[in-house]
């Protein structure tokens, strides 16, 4: 079994077990466990992993079953009592919460988290989208569902997003082509922060940059949550991807993906009263 084949089936299995224990809490009698508290929403390769265990390492909060439950995407169908299995009883004062990247960019998320979680609160961290669809196709690929060049797949990207999402953004297809060939659509952050801004109020939704998540901003994130001070052992980096080989974000891509975020950057830089979110992209 190759390296990759093997990572997916362990994937698989572990999140085939950690939904079969939320069915057999949600079986139970009684509310199976609480809402969360707050969610990290993403964007995908923005430091969502670093973040949620800089928060999950906070002595007030106590985790999920796992980082990326995918309720409010993927599993919504399977219904509330099926999510709250998911999280722990908590002791006054503590805290839960999960992280799922794909909520910030699915499009039916906003309204769902909106009728389920009232009063949560949401950090969305945002990284130079170049770099970011970069990071994306390397992690597409090492899990052996992108057999294009980074070139070939950006050209190819519109039409196969258009084409699985033809019957809406919640068949099984359509979260395969948008959780994987979303390579410059993820990176249009404005449009995503948008629809969010329709559904909850602002002033519970903390966005941040993934450049500038160290300790100065993970003390402004622990402020938004009401969570009291506290310093992890060590900022570190977490990340799964595989980079093998010589880069396929030659110059001549760089240029063409900065072209094409340059209105996007724009937007989001007036949504959010930031500057130049990423001035030397």
């Amino acid at each position: 079994m190759t390296g990759v084949a093997r990572r997916q089936v362990t994937d698989r299995l572990r999140r085939g077990v950690r939904a079969a224990r939320a069915w057999g809490r949600a079986a139970r009698p009684g509310e199976p466990g609480p809402l969360p508290d707050f969610l990290v929403i993403g964007g995908q390769r923005c430091g969502t992993t670093s973040l949620y265990h800089h928060l999950a390492a906070h002595p007030r909060v106590r985790v999920a079953s796992g980082k990326e439950l995918q309720y409010f995407s993927v599993h919504h169908g399977r219904g509330e009592r099926w999510y709250r299995g998911h999280f722990p009883r908590l002791a006054p004062g503590e805290r839960t919460f999960e992280a799922s990247p794909y909520y910030l960019f699915h499009p039916s998320v906003p309204s769902r988290v909106a009728a389920t979680l009232p009063e949560a609160r949401f950090v969305a961290l945002l990284r130079d989208p170049v770099e970011r669809a970069y990071s994306h196709y390397l992690h597409t690929r090492s899990y052996g569902a992108e057999p294009l060049s980074f070139a070939d797949a950006l050209d190819a990207e519109d039409e196969r997003l258009a084409r699985a999402t033809r019957g809406g953004p919640d068949t099984r297809a359509a979260h395969r082509a948008l959780r994987n060939h979303s390579y410059a659509a993820r990176g249009r952050y404005a449009e995503q922060l948008e629809l969010w801004f329709a559904q909850v109020p602002r002033e519970r939704i903390h966005v941040a940059r993934t450049e500038d998540l160290h300790a100065g901003t993970y003390g402004d994130i622990l402020r938004f949550l009401g969570l009291p001070a506290f310093t992890p052992e060590a900022y570190t980096r977490h990340t799964r991807r595989v980079d093998h080989g010589p880069s396929q974000l030659t110059p001549e891509l760089r240029d063409r993906l900065v072209e094409h975020f340059a209105p996007h950057n724009a937007r989001l830089a007036a949504l959010l009263d930031w500057p130049d979110p990423w001035p030397a992209a």
